[in-house]
């Protein structure tokens, strides 16, 4: 969450020769005065408010363009008391902004826009399968776990010690960058910072010193980074995780290493992370995941009713449908029956199965191939993809010139930022709606008074260090640092509300991580889940906020109670819960 919000602050109170700088209410008196032992240069202003936010400069106060101006005294202890004094009165300011921040709360089941786009232009749906069609259960990623890990030590021959390990639900969250050559999972920001505090070797913290002794520092270069994809290929030593079934893969990892150096096994992380990688890919490749779950899919399935609901409502207003997955037909049929029932296959135009994202957007070699009822491949040429029918392979280019479904009346939804939406965005010019599912445990997290108060106040005191850092005297340091201190403290607590590993997904402490920079990049709108879009007609415009840049003023007018936030969840959300 970010706050912005406006707060005035006194200046140091001065009597000297009938100049007197006070407060008095909201209103600041800026005065210019010299005197030999205390030295001011601030401007006039009346009844002024002083808008912040993280990082950014006054705008409009104490001249417009620098902070406040140094003032040094030869009594330590008002500038102390003073300073103090000032601290409470910003503390309490932000308190009063509690009601106003709290009339803003988010709808977890909201749609939210990086980029315009109105649903009246759109005619055509496209769907991924998994994690966006359908949801599972956190049971399937223990189920990953477990494949993968018996696989790892009965085929690739690892300990049987390994066998010891389970699955931990909330260890890694997604968008986490692992050093292949370091063996070591991170969380990297939006300008490829590593965020110190989430660099962990195996199952534990390795220290912000050791870090910055090992990457010269916390930025890692362009080079080093991963591909395009997400994945450590052609020199580049980082691989990103980016989809949900790569929660196992990371878990699976942490825990190998973690064995390794409890029991001083010298290993190669390079070997570690290429058999790991294997061994989860056997999961899926060899069936066996797939297998699991038609054999028992009420137990790793959910989200049925909404997803039906979702797919009904497109096609009473004359929606045209697709859906293109990696995943087999047998699977995504088993599937789609519990999920929309037996007819499901009547309301989409086009199907194709094991398609092979992202390749699917890029290679033209592969044609299409039908699959019939009994899943055997058909050999006949494809001259035009018939409702009902299901189809393998193929590549994007051979499927709009078999549809002619091209441009920005096509949107399509994915849950893999690179593999579904990316290639589809830049190239093809189709609209993208991303399927986040760990956005609505976050913003139920942020709508909680905890956080709240935290994050207010931790804004507060960010803008008050921002003001008060010009005064360079021993007794005005010593209050700095102690202000300093709490801030890391409130940083560290709005990280661990979270996750205590790694935090949320879409911030570092105050940038937004790797995985929010390309999120806003690819995906025009996102959400949680599709039956988000139950809770809007099919002709509604969403248009993204206006965040201000560090160098415009933080308040706008669509940001305020009264603006954009007019809706049913703001009802039941008038106070924090």
């Amino acid at each position: 969450m970010s706050l912005r919000f406006v707060l005035s602050l006194p200046l140091w109170p001065l009597r000297k020769g009938g100049l007197q700088a006070s407060l008095k209410g909201h209103r600041l008196y800026h005065v210019n005065a010299a005197h030999s032992k205390r030295h001011f240069r601030v401007s006039w202003s009346k009844n002024l408010l002083c808008p912040w936010g993280v990082g950014n400069r006054v705008a409009g106060c104490a001249g417009n363009t620098a902070p406040l101006s140094t003032v040094t005294s030869d009594s330590g202890r008002d500038m102390t008391s003073w300073l103090w004094g000032l601290y409470k009165d910003t503390k309490k300011q932000t308190e009063d902004l509690i009601p106003l921040v709290a009339c803003n709360l988010l709808d977890p089941d909201a749609i939210f826009a990086n980029n315009e786009m109105s649903l009246e232009d759109i005619e055509i749906y496209g769907f991924d399968y998994d994690y966006t069609l359908a949801f599972y259960s956190k049971d399937l990623h223990t189920l990953i776990f477990n494949i993968a890990r018996d696989i790892l030590v009965g085929e690739h021959r690892y300990p049987e010690g390994l066998r010891a390990y389970d699955y931990i639900p909330d260890f890694v969250i997604r968008g986490l960058h692992y050093d292949v050559q370091k063996a070591l999972l991170m969380k990297i920001d939006a300008f490829h910072y590593i965020q110190l505090g989430t660099v962990y070797r195996g199952l534990h913290p390795v220290s912000d010193k050791e870090v910055v002794a090992m990457y010269e520092g916390s930025h890692v270069p362009l080079e080093q980074m991963s591909d395009f994809y997400g994945k450590s290929s052609h020199g580049h030593t980082m691989k990103q995780f980016m989809d949900i079934f790569s929660l196992p893969e990371m878990t699976l990892l942490s825990c190998v290493n973690d064995y390794f150096m409890r029991h001083n096994i010298d290993y190669e992380p390079v070997h570690l992370y290429k058999d790991v990688k294997e061994s989860i890919g056997d999961v899926h490749v060899k069936g066996i995941l797939y297998r699991s779950v038609e054999a028992d899919i009420e137990k790793y399935v959910c989200y049925g009713e909404q997803t039906q609901a979702v797919l009904r409502k497109l096609a009473d207003h004359g929606k045209k449908m697709f859906l293109i997955t990696n995943s087999p037909f047998d699977f995504v049929n088993r599937g789609m029956n519990y999920i929309a029932g037996k007819d499901w296959r009547d309301l989409f135009d086009v199907v194709i199965v094991q398609a092979d994202k992202p390749d699917f957007f890029n290679d033209r070699r592969k044609p299409f191939r039908k699959v019939n009822n009994k899943g055997v491949l058909l050999w006949d040429r494809i001259h035009e993809l018939e409702k009902g029918q299901i189809y393998k392979q193929g590549n994007l280019y051979e499927f709009l010139r078999l549809t002619g479904w091209r441009g920005s009346k096509v949107l399509y939804f994915g849950d893999h930022i690179y593999s579904d939406l990316a290639d589809l965005t830049l190239k093809h010019g189709w609209r993208t709606g991303a399927i986040i599912p760990e956005l609505r445990s976050e913003i139920k997290i942020m709508n909680t008074k905890e956080f709240v108060d935290t994050m207010t106040w931790l804004q507060g005191l960010t803008g008050l260090l921002e003001r008060m850092q010009v005064y360079r005297d021993a007794e005005s340091q010593m209050v700095l640092r102690e202000w300093i201190k709490e801030r890391e403290g409130m940083r560290s607590k709005t990280k661990n509300i979270f996750n205590p590993q790694f935090g949320s997904l879409f911030r570092t402490y105050h940038n937004p991580t790797y995985f929010s920079r390309r999120l806003s990049r690819f995906a025009d709108i996102y959400m949680a889940s599709l039956s988000c879009l139950l809770n809007y007609d099919l002709h509604h415009t969403f248009f993204p906020r206006r965040n201000p840049l560090q160098h415009e003023a933080p308040v706008w007018t669509d940001q305020i109670c009264a603006g954009t936030l007019k809706n049913p969840f703001q009802a039941k959300m008038a106070h924090i819960e």
